[in-house]
């Protein structure tokens, strides 16, 4: 996959995430906050940084499915090759809680599986990105590329998974979303290792915290879109690990009859980079 199109990412997320910190930081603001059909939280921030992004991403000969944007029918989106599969704004109860862990994702999908992702946290001024066949990055305080090309970028930038001396083991779980089978889940890995430290975290934060090696893995048995895990999942196979669905060895794959993802685990088990 071509270099220039994970830039055209980047771009997208940065200047979205400006969008979102203007109304985020501005102490009037209400948030604007409506309803969806499924009784979600939904603010002007979302909007705005779909709209961001659509205007970066239609530089590219990709279609885009996006959280905030009108979802075709499986008839016409099964013909999708290759397309953008992006959450503007991941996380919205954190954004409306102000606790700063939600972020806007952008990932790139061929044939079903994420080869490209890029995940921007605004507040902490934090990108991820990866390319499969480039591997996974943490670049910190940035807020524009300012032109900088693909090898400039990676020179700033640290390469996950980053060496960890930890004895313990480390399960990062959902701050909202915390069913009573991930405390089963984390339950039995307290049974299996001598130590373990637990971390909760919103949005997809957490699937790159697996993939930076703070933690070993994220159980996830509760409803999730593919635009919640597709930018993470590429950061995360770009980093050598993957996105397994809940008891089976077989990944999750995108672009969907139905967007739904199953229960998954994300876990550091190293795949084959070729």
């Amino acid at each position: 996959m071509e270099r220039r199109y994970i830039l055209n990412a980047i771009d997208a997320a940065l200047w979205a995430g400006k969008e979102i910190l203007s109304i985020y930081d501005d102490p009037a603001s209400d948030f604007q906050i409506e309803r969806k059909a499924d009784n979600s939280p939904l603010t002007i921030a979302d909007r705005k940084a779909h709209e961001t992004i659509c205007h970066f991403l239609d530089e590219t000969p990709f279609p885009l499915l996006s959280e905030e944007g009108k979802h075709l029918p499986y008839s016409e989106r099964r013909a999708w090759d290759t397309l953008w599969i992006v959450d503007p704004l991941d996380g919205t109860k954190e954004f409306i809680k102000k606790n700063g862990e939600f972020t806007v994702n952008i990932a790139l999908v061929h044939h079903s599986v994420p080869v490209m992702g890029v995940i921007y946290l605004p507040v902490k001024k934090e990108l991820y990105f990866g390319l499969y066949e480039l591997g996974a990055y943490k670049l910190s305080d940035i807020t524009a590329r300012d032109g900088l090309s693909w090898d400039e970028l990676v020179a700033k930038a640290v390469r996950l998974p980053e060496v960890n001396m930890r004895e313990r083991f480390v399960i990062v779980a959902s701050r909202s979303h915390l069913t009573p089978e991930t405390e089963d889940y984390i339950k039995e890995m307290k049974r299996s290792h001598a130590e373990v430290d637990l971390i909760s975290s919103g949005s997809s934060i957490k699937i790159c915290l697996v993939a930076e090696g703070k933690a070993d893995v994220y159980p996830r048995f509760a409803p999730t879109m593919e635009w919640d895990t597709a930018a993470g999942h590429a950061i995360a196979r770009a980093a050598g690990m993957e996105i397994y669905q809940a008891g089976r060895e077989e990944p999750l794959l995108y672009n969907k009859e139905n967007l739904l993802n199953p229960w998954f685990v994300v876990e550091a088990k190293h795949t084959e980079i070729k």
